[in-house]
């Protein structure tokens, strides 16, 4: 095995040059959700071309794939990447290292083919992380059913072995009231704005009232359409997070209790739609992370505390409840760079950049070779995933 380690990790070496310039590519032409047909592109070529049998449009998403390598019978393992960007300010969660860490740990894997123990790999493409849950529609369309064990990486500007994940519901409000000139007609009005505003107003006195790790955030999406105008109709969209699935279901009610209030008080109707399937929390898998870890010590990373206030949300959460699932941390920016600013989105073509890219694809290989030859590991994996609820 450290033989075949090594050569994992030379292959990746190699490899460097063309992952750095994939993971530069899809930065350079940022696409949203479902729409990242290049990036989409890019890398079934990439994967084309290592060998992998790549299956295209799955699930019914156009820029959703599978890759697949297969050495014999033996277990399933699945290599995540992400793509899709954010909308105005591009790769600034770094969805560009994602994309080219998993290609390049299968394309590694894929140059010591006849060195690997039985088993399949997948390397899946999962669209519209960012809002779409593109891996909640590969879950319910049987992308995941017989995998073993899963992963993937995210940027960070550390390295994280585990950083916990809140669920997510994301809604929208829509309040309908009545027109009528702002100057000479007020009374004749039901001010829709009035609504979205008493919404925000009701949500920060639930601030106060809710548990430490738990989120509520949302915008304006519609306010009106002229200040001589009553808006007839104004819209907010809101997103809820928290750590347990139960509290965030309560916290999702009481959110939607805050906008039915200021329904009532400003006499406008309420519509509420939830965007997509709630986004669940990261379910921990110790013996998974800890053969992560043990690869990633071999490369020479030295791991940070997991910061105790800094919460996101994905759906690889969603995929960490049917399938034994990690996402590691990958430190690709200097030390204290916000994720989703402008200041990420620079640094995730640098030099830091490419060496968090090309660690991650080394470890993420090597732990698939690990988990691949070792089905007592594999057990203990699977035994607590069944244990921890």
């Amino acid at each position: 095995m450290d033989t075949l380690k090594t050569q994992i990790a030379e292959a990746v070496e190699r490899l460097g040059d063309e992952l750095d310039s994939l993971s530069r590519r899809i930065h350079d032409q940022p696409e949203l959700g479902f729409k990242e047909v290049q990036a989409a592109a890019w890398l079934t070529d990439f994967l084309s071309a290592k060998g992998f049998k790549v299956e295209r449009g799955v699930a019914g998403m156009e820029t959703a794939f599978v890759g697949t390598i297969e050495t014999g019978e033996g277990p399933t393992i699945a290599i995540m990447c992400e793509y899709d960007a954010l909308p105005g300010i591009g790769h600034a969660c770094g969805h560009n290292v994602i994309a080219a860490s998993g290609a390049g740990a299968g394309a590694a894997l894929a140059t010591v083919k006849d060195r690997l123990p039985k088993g399949r790999i997948l390397v899946v493409g999962t669209p519209a992380e960012e809002g779409g849950g593109g891996k909640i529609r590969l879950i319910d369309g049987g992308v995941f059913t017989g995998v073993d064990a899963a992963m993937m990486v995210h940027g960070w500007d550390a390295w994280i072995g585990h950083q916990d994940l809140l669920g997510i519901v994301r809604m929208t409000f829509e309040f309908t009231g009545k027109s009528a000139h702002a100057s000479a007609d007020p009374w004749a009005g039901v001010n829709a704005l009035d609504a979205v505003i008493q919404t925000f107003n009701n949500v920060s006195m639930l601030r106060q009232q809710v548990r430490p790790s738990s989120r509520i955030h949302g915008i304006v999406t519609h306010g009106g359409s002229a200040p001589n105008i009553i808006p007839e109709f104004a819209a907010a969209m809101f997103y809820v997070r928290a750590a347990e699935l139960e509290y965030l279901a309560a916290l999702k009610t009481r959110v939607i209790a805050c906008a039915e209030a200021a329904a009532t008080a400003t006499g406008t109707t309420l519509t509420v739609a939830q965007l997509e399937a709630a986004y669940e929390p990261l379910r921990r898998n110790d013996a998974l992370l800890d053969t992560f870890r043990a690869n990633w010590r071999t490369l020479g990373v030295e791991e940070s505390e997991p910061p105790r206030d800094r919460y996101g949300s994905s759906d690889v959460g969603n995929v960490s409840q049917v399938v034994p699932t990690i996402q590691p941390l990958v430190k690709i920016a200097r030390d204290g760079t916000p994720i989703h600013s402008r200041a990420f989105e620079s640094e995730a073509v640098t030099p830091l950049a490419r060496r968090g890219l090309l660690v991650a694809a080394t470890s993420m290989a090597m732990t698939t070779a690990d988990l691949l030859g070792d089905r007592a590991l594999l057990g203990r994996i699977r035994q607590e995933f069944t244990s921890r609820t």
